[in-house]
């Protein structure tokens, strides 16, 4: 089997995706996604990438990952280089599962668990989808970000507006579902104005105010993610912190950038709450270092961002040798989160898998035939060949597609 033409398709309605199809002389197609700068990813695909894969056996994925990730100058960080590099490998990863006649879960090692426990991180149904290119982390909650309804029609999960206004029915409605787990950002609406160097008192209380309310509605039946977003300087995460360990999150996520493992290290090291950081990083020498570092307790990262499946089965080993548990990331797409629903329930030491409820009942079922089974706060990755998902038919034809293609005549 040989690829003959590496296909990439970007929507006007969701200018933050692209997603790669990798076709071959035998008639399979792998699908691979990635998120964000979705232009310069597709440009290093069709400059880089599929001169090299065109004619090759789309089989020899460790060997085609350790090429491309040698052709790049740099080799760290989730630049466009790593998310194409990403976005292949899952295509080549669902082609072997294809040739196989089996779901990507059996080539990885098979099923170390029939499902796994879901967390719902509370985006609305336009977080992520708005028209700006360049986004600002430390609005994400306020009005001036994507996120929020606006003048589009809300729809029964306007998760994010929730979270600002009603937190503790927000709650009572996951739990309604029997989701045990839901992440927040309460605290990012404050930090545009000071560059994140200064929480006042009042905003301080403000934002720990939403944890209480969460925890005076539900209890403990309730699991508390922090999301922190890395737009605070040190002395203020650590402040943010002491104000809300009374209410036991779950851990704190990206309390300050992933940029300087000691003062990562400073943070977890002052906190009782478990702290999750990588969603940010790229390649298993980035992982080891956060990893030797004791900045984190809970090993996060993105399929699409990574390196690829291959890429993040490499870290949730590494993880595993210091008895940390994964939990991958998905706001981002329906691809990346079938890809990450097979990874979770391969590894051992997978703890949780994310959810968006507003994406995974909303957009994603536009884009894709299928997705994971979702139900009771569990799911469950197809057990189809391959990731068990395909583009919808029309999705290349629609009036706001722009297809690529690059076969073995244009090089």
């Amino acid at each position: 089997m040989k690829i003959t033409a590496v296909e990439t398709i970007r929507l006007d309605r969701y200018r933050q995706q692209l997603w790669l199809r990798v076709h071959t002389d035998e008639g399979l197609i792998g699908l691979g996604e990635t998120c964000i700068g979705p232009l310069a990813v597709e440009a290093h695909v069709h400059e880089t990438i599929a001169p090299h894969l065109i004619g090759k056996d789309p089989l020899e994925i460790d060997k085609h990952s350790r090429t491309l990730y040698d052709l790049f100058v740099g080799y760290a960080g989730t630049g466009a280089e790593t998310r194409g590099n990403s976005a292949v490998n899952i295509a080549l990863w669902d082609i072997a599962g294809q040739a196989s006649g089996q779901p990507i879960y059996n080539l990885l090692g098979g099923a170390s668990r029939e499902n796994i426990r879901i967390y719902n991180t509370c985006a609305g149904y336009e977080y992520g989808r708005g028209n700006r290119g360049a986004l600002l982390a430390s609005d994400r909650a306020s009005t001036g970000d994507r996120g929020l309804p606006g003048a589009v029609a809300p729809g029964p999960y306007e998760d994010l507006q929730a979270a600002i206004d009603h937190p503790a029915e927000l709650a009572e409605s996951l739990l309604d579902q029997g989701i045990t787990g839901m992440k927040i950002w309460p605290f990012d609406e404050y930090a545009a104005a000071t560059g994140g160097q200064y929480l006042s008192a009042g905003d301080l209380r403000a934002g720990a105010n939403k944890l209480a309310a969460i925890r005076d509605a539900v209890g403990s039946k309730m699991d508390i993610m922090l999301e922190m977003h890395a737009v605070w300087h040190l002395p203020m995460a650590l402040r943010i912190a002491r104000a809300t360990e009374e209410f036991e999150p779950f851990w704190f996520e990206d309390a300050i950038k992933a940029d300087n493992m000691k003062a990562a290290a400073a943070f977890a090291a002052a906190t009782r709450v478990p702290t999750a950081m990588g969603e940010t990083l790229a390649g298993r020498w980035a992982f080891a270092d956060l990893i030797e570092a004791r900045a984190a307790q809970v090993i996060m990262f993105d399929i699409g961002w990574v390196g690829g499946l291959s890429e993040a089965k490499k870290i949730a080993t590494l993880a595993e040798t210091h008895h940390l548990p994964i939990a991958p990331h998905d706001c981002t797409g329906p691809v990346i989160l079938t890809a990450s629903a097979h990874l979770s329930i391969n590894v051992p030491n997978a703890l949780v898998q994310e959810t968006v409820r507003a994406y995974y009942t909303g957009w994603y079922t536009e884009v894709v035939t299928a997705l994971p089974h979702i139900a009771d706060g569990l799911i469950t990755p197809p057990s189809a060949p391959g990731l068990g998902v395909a583009l919808q038919p029309d999705v290349t034809t629609r009036a706001d597609a722009s297809v690529r293609i690059t076969s073995a005549g244009d090089l």
